[in-house]
This record gives structure tokens, C-alpha cells and sequence, in this order.
């Protein structure tokens, strides 16, 4: 099998279900039996494979991993309770007090206070570099620096980096590069061909099949010599190649309980099934939206990576068969914003991304609340600036939405 969609539909559970069930039952239950005290001792140390205990795995989250690996030809999955959790966890496994990060400004709201202020709490330096330009990501790199994070298109501002560029850079230091592509998610964008090691996504967006549950994933694609990494040796000598899944895994994710539930990994995997189909139709009505909104004269401005308008115009069309579906929309001030938001009939004031409804906020005071406003105005974040997840609606009903709001 080597289509995409083929491959979300007929991806084989590792055992046959007893009763033939065409997808993966829900396994909704703590602890599970074992037949003698020596297998459960074989399980619990890693000499067979089973489960033992659900905050550890799971056989309908197992299920929901194992398709996600077989669809990106990953070297292994972990799927989490959030796409934070994720993010979390893959730069916990890899750094400890006194080490440092490179990461961008240019971060989604949560993501940021993450580097900000959660990681200083734990000792660790966060450089904050302009990461589009080279020069100056590479005087960041030093001995110290253990990964460098960004986002594969910043939400909201939709920067994009030139990731083969950043990669062969990181490469060069012997420094992993982790990238969060909840914008562009696996069907959208070939991680492991542009050079990520490690990718990381809120699964609650495309994946969960129109925003019906939370989750978050970490892939790792085997493309990082784990013995170079200082802090994973021990890792490294019990699992080789495998040395950052398994300490991610037996000791961050265990340690901090971030566990997908099992009703959340089916309704994913479900999801799964019609992601490309939804992502299809999200991203054409998406950039058909923006093409159209350049043209009104009430707007200030929009920003799409696809627009031929934008600086990542060119970059956005080499790296990803599409560039998300999300657009920003830029009014003079609050008021006019959010006496648009207010007159929306069918598009939804909601916070979340890549959900079948179209759904919009403002970034100034929903995704970065607690910033100061000159921090905002340098991120790009304006007052009057508006955040758009296009959905799967009717493209005629939704410029017919956005047109009464404008009043024209």
C-alpha cells in the first residue's frame, strides 16, 4: 500500500481483535491480565511486548501510534494527552539544568510562555534568535545547546523558515532539530525529507476529525545520531538507535502522566481516516479565501504563506503541499475587529484550529493575553488583527458570511 489514505484505512492492528472488529475497540480500562507472574515481569521490563497498565500503553492508543508511524515512515510515535504535552516532553527528554535551547519568539501563544518561564524554572537557557536568519541562529550554537525548536509555520504570524537550510545547520553542530507542525501536519508536509529529527503536533486539530478530542504526538524519524547527545548515553546504551523514544517514553512521559486517553486515540484514528479528505478541501477553500479578501477595501491587510504577496511565498510552495488553512485578517483597531467577529453568523468565535467549522479570534487578547503590548506589537500582533481557521463549509457561504460582517 502506498497511498496515503489507503495506508489510514488499512493500517493492521499489531493482534487481530478476537471478534473481527474492523477498527480497533476501545480498551477504556486501567490494568490488564496476565496469565502467569513471569509474563507480567517480561512486559513490565521490556522483554515481551504487552500492557500492563494504561497510564504506561494502551492497545487502542498502541493502535492510534502504529498508524501514525506506518503513515510517515517514522521510526516510532508517542501519542499524548495535548500537543503542550508533546511539545514538553520532547524538550524535557533532551535537555537539564544548565543546558540551553534555540527557539524563535515566533511561537504560538502557550508555546512561548512554555520557554519563557516554564523552562527557566527548571534551569534551562532559552535563545531567542531571529530564525530566519542563519547567521544569527549559528552564533547561538554552542556547546550548551541541545536542540533548536520552532514552529513549521508560526501560528499566528505564518512565518515559514527555510527548513533543509536550519537542518543542515543544526546537523553541522551536532544540535537536533524538533519541529511543531500543527499547521501542517504529516499529509501536508515530509518532515523527515526536509531534515526534522523530531516532529511534534496537537493531534486535536486535523487529526481528531473536526476538533472532537484533545491529543498531541511526538515522531521521531531516526535521522539524529543519539550518541552524540550527552545526556541520552545511558539511553543510548540500553537502546541504541531507539535512545530518545525510549527515554521520552519510559521516563518523561510515565514521570509527568500525559497519557492519551483511550476513547481520544479512536476517535483519532477515526480521524485519521478523512484527514487528507478534510485537509483538501480546508487548505483550497483557505487560500481561494484569501485570494478573495485581498480585494476588499475594508481590510488592512492579509497574510497567507501562499499569497504571492508573501515573503514565503516561494519557500511555502517548496516545502509543503499546502500551506495550512489558517490566514490572518487585519482591521484598523479592536473595534472594527471585533464588531466583524460579532456580526459573523457562520463562522465561530472559538479558539481552536483545523476544525471542520471555520472558527476565529484575536490573537492580540485571546492567544497572547498576558504579554505586554510592546511584546505583541514586536510578535506582529496587533490590536485589530484576526485569526481565521477556514473549514470545509460552502466557499459561497462563507463570503457571503464575511461580507454581511463588513457590512458591504
Amino acid at each position: 500500500m502506498s497511498g496515503f489514505i489507503t495506508r489510514a484505512l488499512h493500517t493492521q492492528a499489531r493482534v487481530k481483535d478476537a471478534n473481527g472488529a474492523l477498527r480497533m475497540p476501545i480498551y477504556e480500562n486501567a490494568a490488564f491480565e496476565f496469565n502467569t507472574a513471569e509474563e507480567i515481569d517480561d512486559v513490565s521490563i521490556g522483554k515481551r511486548v504487552g500492557h500492563v497498565y494504561t497510564r504506561s500503553s494502551n492497545p487502542t492508543v498502541e493502535n492510534f501510534e502504529s498508524s501514525v508511524k506506518n503513515l510517515t515512515n517514522s521510526l516510532g510515535v508517542i501519542a499524548f494527552s495535548s500537543g503542550m504535552a508533546a511539545i514538553s516532553t520532547a524538550i524535557l527528554t533532551l535537555v537539564k539544568a544548565g543546558d540551553s535551547v534555540i527557539t524563535t519568539k515566533y511561537l504560538f501563544g502557550h508555546t512561548l510562555s512554555f520557554f519563557q518561564n516554564t523552562l527557566s524554572s527548571f534551569g534551562v537557557n532559552v535563545k531567542f534568535v531571529n530564525i530566519l536568519d542563519e547567521k544569527e541562529v549559528e552564533k547561538a550554537c554552542d556547546t550548551s545547546v541541545k536542540l533548536i525548536f520552532l514552529e513549521s509555520i508560526s501560528n499566528p504570524q505564518l512565518q515559514v523558515a527555510d527548513l533543509k537550510k536550519l537542518s543542515a545547520l543544526s546537523h553541522s553542530h551536532n544540535i537536533p532539530l524538533i519541529v511543531d507542525t500543527t499547521a501542517t501536519p504529516f499529509y501536508m508536509f515530509d518532515a523527515k525529507r526536509f531534515g526534522v529529527d523530531i516532529e511534534v503536533l496537537s493531534s486535536t486539530k486535523f487529526i481528531s476529525g473536526g476538533g472532537t478530542s484533545v491529543g498531541g504526538l511526538i515522531i521521531e524519524y531516526g535521522s539524529f545520531d543519539w550518541k552524540k547527545t550527552e545526556n541520552l548515553k545511558p539511553n543510548y546504551s540500553q537502546a541504541g538507535h531507539f535512545a530518545f523514544l525510549h527515554k521520552a517514553r519510559k521516563e518523561i512521559f510515565q514521570g509527568l502522566g500525559a497519557v492519551l486517553s483511550p476513547t481520544n486515540a479512536y476517535l483519532q484514528t477515526l480521524g485519521l481516516e478523512t484527514m487528507a479528505l478534510r485537509i483538501d478541501r480546508a487548505c483550497e477553500n483557505t487560500l481561494a479565501l484569501a485570494v478573495w479578501l485581498q480585494e476588499k477595501r475594508e481590510i488592512k491587510n492579509v497574510n497567507y504563506p501562499l499569497l504571492k504577496s508573501s515573503p514565503f511565498y516561494d519557500i511555502s510552495k517548496k516545502q509543503f503541499r499546502y500551506a495550512g488553512s489558517i490566514l490572518t485578517v487585519e482591521l484598523e483597531d479592536k473595534e472594527s475587529a471585533y464588531r466583524f467577529m460579532n456580526r459573523l453568523k457562520i463562522i465561530r468565535r472559538a479558539t481552536n484550529l483545523h476544525d471542520n467549522k471555520s472558527l476565529i479570534v484575536s490573537p492580540y487578547f485571546v492567544i497572547y493575553p498576558f504579554n505586554s503590548h510592546e511584546e505583541k506589537i514586536s510578535l506582529s500582533i496587533t490590536p485589530g488583527l484576526m485569526r481565521l481557521s477556514v473549514g470545509i463549509e460552502d466557499m459561497d457561504d462563507l463570503k457571503e458570511d464575511i461580507e454581511q460582517a463588513l457590512g458591504s
